[in-house]
Parts: structure tokens; sequence; C-alpha cells
């Protein structure tokens, strides 16, 4: 897959695709029904935002997105999306109207023959322009425009809130339904304090700046290391919160690879959310800790073997 940051100076070959549009915030089953209806003969694309426009309006704003930009590259590439377009939203991109968006940016800067989007999908300044708006500057500038419906499941719209609260109350499962996938935390292992070495449980540890929090808690994980001379999928346990028996402040993943041994400081890993195992606890004493862990790693054995 190709990633393109800008709509400008486009290579002419990356011209002519068929395109969903949106933020895929999450590639949920909706995401995936929009995705679907652009696959046809030109080449398959996307095109996003970075950072997402909520988060350009509103910096300060609690976390809210189920996956930074790496993990989202990595689930559409894994859909067979050939162009990724992922547009820098700025200032200037956020004052076109409507009309200079689908002219300027989809007809002229990237050359779609095709684009789908949700039935709900608002773009422009302001958010003024809606999906018919599309349909009719689409056949203004040369483009075809197919308007996707809303997907249900159980009579629940499929949707990156409903996502959201499934994983804040520790309900990975309901939220892998509605995803379509196993909710994946992607990124840099990064050096923290070798507690977990220190207990006999080393941990790669991941930061979550930027990402809606899951419930914090342990859990059952399946973990894939992307890089390296480790890269393969194994099972393990992961403590994702702010680590009450340490006094800790900023929340991070910190996940023990089960049947592992190496050095993954540098690398890259996705790690999946399989089941809650427990809330997060604070023990009397690091024996009570160790004993909790080796549960923990225990049950998460048996719910992975399943």
């Amino acid at each position: 897959m190709q990633i393109h940051q800008d709509w400008q100076w486009l290579d002419p070959a990356a011209r002519g695709t068929s395109c969903a549009l949106g933020n895929f915030d999450g590639v949920h089953l909706g995401h995936q029904a929009v995705i679907d209806l652009a696959r046809g003969p030109e080449p398959l694309g996307i095109v996003c935002f970075e950072p997402h426009p909520r988060q350009f309006f509103a910096p300060d704003g609690p976390p809210f997105r189920l996956m930074n930009a790496e993990a989202r590259a990595n689930r559409l590439a894994k859909l067979g999306v050939e162009h990724l377009f992922q547009l820098a939203f700025n200032a200037g991109l956020a004052a076109l109207t409507p009309e200079e968006f689908a002219r300027d940016v989809l007809a002229e800067g990237l050359g779609i023959r095709h684009v789908v989007i949700g039935e709900d999908f608002c773009f422009g300044k302001g958010r003024a322009g809606t999906a018919r708006d599309m349909k009719r500057l689409g056949e203004a500038f040369g483009f075809r425009t197919t308007i996707a419906p809303l997907i249900r499941r159980g009579g629940i719209g499929v949707s990156s809130t409903a996502i959201r609260d499934a994983l804040a109350e520790g309900r990975p499962r309901d939220a892998a339904e509605m995803l379509g996938h196993l909710h994946r935390i992607e990124g840099e292992v990064i050096h923290g304090e070798k507690r977990g070495r220190e207990l006999g449980f080393p941990t790669a540890n991941m930061e979550l700046a930027g990402l809606h929090l899951p419930r914090f808690g342990v859990y059952a994980v399946r973990v894939d290391v992307l890089t390296g001379p480790q890269t393969g999928s194994y099972m393990g346990a992961a403590s994702l919160g702010v680590r009450p028996m340490f006094n800790g402040v900023a929340p991070n993943l910190e996940t023990h690879l089960l049947d592992f041994k190496g050095d993954l400081y540098g690398r890259h890993l996705s790690v999946a959310l399989v089941d809650f195992l427990r809330p997060e606890l604070k023990f009397d004493g690091l024996p009570a800790l160790i004993e909790q862990m080796n549960r923990d790693c225990d049950q998460a054995r048996e719910i992975l073997a399943e």
C-alpha cells in the first residue's frame, strides 16, 4: 500500500482511484462496508485525515481515538487498500467550502473517479456539506458518488462511539463484534522502569497518548511483533493503566509475552485485547502481586488456547 501525505503534488500514477472517504477510526464493520462499496475496476483508495479533525478543533479535549495512524494504515493494508491518501488536516483544509473540497481536493488534486461516503458524512467548512451535496458536486466535477447506509448489529448502529463505550466498560469481545476484528494498540516498545523484569515478568511497554483508554486492568492479549528478528505472533497478559502498586500517573500498556525471550526495545508491536481479566488492584506487598500475576498468566493462557 502506498501512503500519500498531500493532495497538491500527487504522483500521476496515484490518480484515477475509487476511494472511500472518512476518518476510519477503528476501521469497524461500518467502515469496512463503505470500503467494500469502493471496490471496482479502479485501484482502491482511502481518503482520510491526520490529525483527526476533532483533534484539530479541540486539541485539549480528552483522548478519543481508537487507532493511531500506524494502526489504521496497517489495518487498511490488510483490507487490500492500494493507496492511502492521509491528508494533513490544517487551517487551510478546514477553511475549504464543500464545493472547494470536492473540486480542488477530490477532483483536481487526487483525480478520483469514484467516492464512497457514509449516509451521515459531512464535509467542508462548518461541516456544511452533506452526502447529497457530495453526490451533486461529483456530478459537476466528474466523479461518481455512492452513499453507504448505516450498518447495524442487534438493532444498534455500528459506530466508533459504541465501540469506545464497550472498551471503557471492559467488554473487548463486544467491541470486536462491531469492529470485525480485535481491538489493537500498536506502537513502539519504549523503556520503562523495568519493575516487571525484577518481578520475573518482563514487559513490553507502550504509550497510550492520544488514544481512547479502555477500562484499566489486566487483559488476555494476542501480540504480533511487527519488526525485528522476533517477528511473529504470541500469547500474552497485559496490564493497562496507571500501576497503583507503584503510584503511577500516566497510563500505559505493559505486556508480558508468554513463552518469549528476547529484547523488544524499539520494536513495533500490535497488541490485541481479547478478554478483560480483572481491574487494577493495589496489593499488600510484592509477594501477593507476584502470586496474582502468576494467576493472570495462567488464566490468559487458558483463554487464548481455546
